[in-house]
């Protein structure tokens, strides 16, 4: 006859199954998954969510800027249309001077001052074509070198306006009293502000978006994602004054 085991080994053999599954459980988090792996990929979502919401942010940033150049190169256009205009009604103001010289006491002056006009005219005319140029221009503002080739035709365009100008002054020394010149310089000063204007907004969103694809952690999102550093110009010297057209006129 065999003897029942002890008491004490049967409880160490038969654990109740209540208790195991608990043990179990204790090392699982969710879905059966450990909690470490459970931590692992609540960061990760975190980091992904980080990681869209920088992105989104970017590419606001991004549009802006683009906006903002866009804004520099409308500018630049209404100053290239102004440019024209102001030359069109130059040679109408020519032709009515022309019209209207009398006096055979004033003949010798008259052909000093009709050789004069001619200059001014040639000026204004490689002034308009200047301008013509220029017009429908379109510039990518990732492309550093093309804004600087831009912004360099452009300053060229308005030192060539101040050499016209100066020499329109020799030809027509009343013109100075006319309407036209004072419609001239409201509209010429109207024009240099929105540039400069538009010029600091684009320097300044610039910056703004540089600065943040550069700053760590967003840097590793911009690398990511393929963001890159956009092109920056400075500012050209006195943009932040007010522009004087009228010693354009002077003597």
């Amino acid at each position: 006859m065999n003897n029942p085991l002890p008491q004490g080994n049967m409880g160490a053999n038969n654990q109740n199954p209540v208790n195991n599954l608990s043990v179990g459980n204790a090392a699982k988090g969710c879905f059966g998954l450990s909690k470490g792996l459970v931590a692992l990929i609540a960061i990760a979502v975190l980091l992904c969510g980080y990681g869209c919401s920088k992105r989104n942010s970017f590419v606001t940033q991004e549009k802006e800027v683009d906006a903002a150049w866009s804004k520099v190169e409308a500018d630049y256009q209404r100053r290239s249309d102004l440019y024209t205009t102001i030359a069109a009604n130059l040679k109408k103001y020519d032709k009515h001077e022309r019209e209207t010289y009398q006096g055979v006491t004033n003949a010798r002056a008259g052909v000093r001052n009709n050789e004069q006009q001619d200059q001014a005219l040639q000026q204004m005319q490689a002034l308009a074509d200047s301008a013509q140029a220029l017009k429908g221009v379109k510039v990518d503002p990732n492309d550093e070198q093309a804004i600087n080739n831009y912004l360099n035709s452009q300053k060229k365009l308005k030192e060539q306006l101040n050499l016209a100008i100066n020499v329109v002054h020799e030809a027509y020394p009343d013109l100075k009293a006319e309407d036209l010149h004072k419609d001239f310089q409201a509209q010429m000063e109207g024009t240099e502000n929105r540039i400069n204007t538009s010029r600091k907004d684009y320097i300044e969103k610039v910056k703004e978006y540089n600065t943040n694809i550069d700053l760590f952690p967003g840097n590793l999102v911009a690398g990511i994602f393929g963001f890159k550093a956009k092109p920056q110009f400075k500012a050209e010297e006195g943009t932040d004054k007010v522009p004087n057209v009228d010693n354009m006129l002077e003597d």
